[in-house]
C-alpha cells in the first residue's frame, strides 16, 4: 500500500496541503507546456488554429483582442490634418453637400480656428433641423470628449462602452489636437474591417458621387484603369491598395492621400495589416496644374 502524504500540524493524514497542491500544479502546468507570457498565448493560438480546434476568424479576433493593450490612441487614431471639421459659424444648408460627401456620422465642430474644438455635431440630428429651421449648428452640437494620446486602447473601448461615447478627440501632453478616435477603430483592431452595405456584392468599384468612386481596396488595377480612364503603373502589386502602398512606401492609414493625372486617391479605411477602402475623386485642376509645370 502506497504510504499516505506527510501531514501537516493540524491536517488530516493522507491529505496534501494547500501548499504541495500549488507547487504540483505549477509543475503540471510546466509540463503541459501552459503560456506563461503573451508569446507564449500567441504560440498555442497559432497551434490550436493549425489542429483546426479554432478557425481563422477566431484566431484574428483573439489575437486583436490581446494586442490592443499594446496601442495607444496615437497608434490608431486619424491625424488631424485628416480630420474632417465643421465651421460652427456656417449654416448648416451650406454645410449639407460636405456632410452627405463625407458620409461620417459625427463631425468635430471647431469655432474661429480649427484648433478650438467646441463639440461634435451628430448627422442624424440634421433632421431635428429640418423639424426645425431655425435650430443652428451650435444648438446641435454635443460635448466632445478628449482623450491623451498615451490612452490605451483597451481601456478607451471600456470607456466607449460605459459612457455610451462614439468618439474621442486626442490631444497631446501640451493640450494641442493630434487627431481623433472612434469606436469603429478600435473594434477594427479587434474584429478586422467592419464591411458594410457594398460588401455582399461582386461589384467592387461604386459610384460615389459626381466624378467620385468608392473602391474596394483589392480591386486589380486592370478595372480601376479601366473604369476610371486613368493610368496606373505596373509593378509588384496587382490592387490599387497594393500600389497605394507602394507609393507611400509603408501600410496605408486612413486618411492617407495620394494624387495620379487629375485623380486623387483617398484612403477610406485601413487596419493594420492593409487599406480596406479608398476614394478617387477626379479632379481635373490638378491635371492642369501638372501640365503648367511641366
Amino acid at each position: 500500500m502506497p504510504e499516505p502524504y506527510p501531514s501537516e500540524p493540524g491536517q488530516e493524514p493522507g491529505k496534501k496541503s494547500s501548499s504541495r497542491k500549488s507547487l504540483v500544479d505549477r509543475i503540471l502546468s510546466l509540463v503541459r507546456g501552459e503560456p506563461e507570457d503573451r508569446e507564449g498565448i500567441f504560440t498555442v493560438l497559432e497551434a490550436a488554429r493549425e489542429r483546426d480546434l479554432i478557425d481563422s476568424n477566431a484566431y484574428g479576433m483573439l489575437k486583436g483582442a490581446l494586442a490592443v493593450s499594446d496601442q495607444t490612441a496615437a497608434d490608431i487614431m486619424v491625424p488631424r490634418a485628416r480630420m474632417d471639421l465643421l465651421d460652427v459659424n456656417e449654416p448648416l444648408p451650406s454645410l449639407l453637400p460636405k456632410i452627405v460627401e463625407m458620409a461620417h456620422s459625427r463631425f468635430p465642430v471647431y469655432e474661429d480656428t480649427p484648433d478650438n474644438l467646441i463639440g461634435i455635431f451628430m448627422t442624424k440630428d440634421l433632421l431635428r433641423h429640418m423639424l426645425n429651421p431655425a435650430l443652428t449648428l451650435r444648438d446641435l452640437i454635443r460635448p466632445a470628449v478628449f482623450i491623451p494620446e498615451t490612452k490605451r486602447v483597451n481601456v478607451l473601448l471600456q470607456e466607449f462602452r460605459s459612457h455610451r461615447n462614439h468618439i474621442a478627440i486626442v490631444i497631446d501632453e501640451h493640450g494641442g489636437i493630434t487627431g481623433l478616435v472612434t469606436l469603429e477603430d478600435v473594434l477594427e483592431q479587434i474584429v478586422g474591417a467592419i464591411e458594410d452595405e457594398y460588401d455582399d456584392s461582386e461589384q467592387t468599384i461604386f459610384p460615389d458621387g459626381h466624378n467620385t468612386w468608392r473602391i474596394l481596396a483589392t480591386t486589380e488595377l486592370a478595372e480601376v484603369n479601366q473604369l476610371l480612364d486613368c493610368e496606373i503603373p505596373e509593378g509588384e502589386y496587382d490592387t490599387i491598395g497594393g500600389w497605394l502602398a507602394h507609393e507611400l512606401g509603408r501600410i496605408p492609414r486612413r486618411g492617407d492621400r495620394h494624387a495620379l493625372e487629375d485623380l486623387l486617391f483617398e484612403v477610406l479605411r485601413a487596419d493594420s495589416r492593409r487599406a480596406l477602402w479608398v476614394r478617387a475623386r477626379r479632379l481635373p485642376h490638378l491635371k492642369a496644374k501638372r501640365q503648367e509645370q511641366t
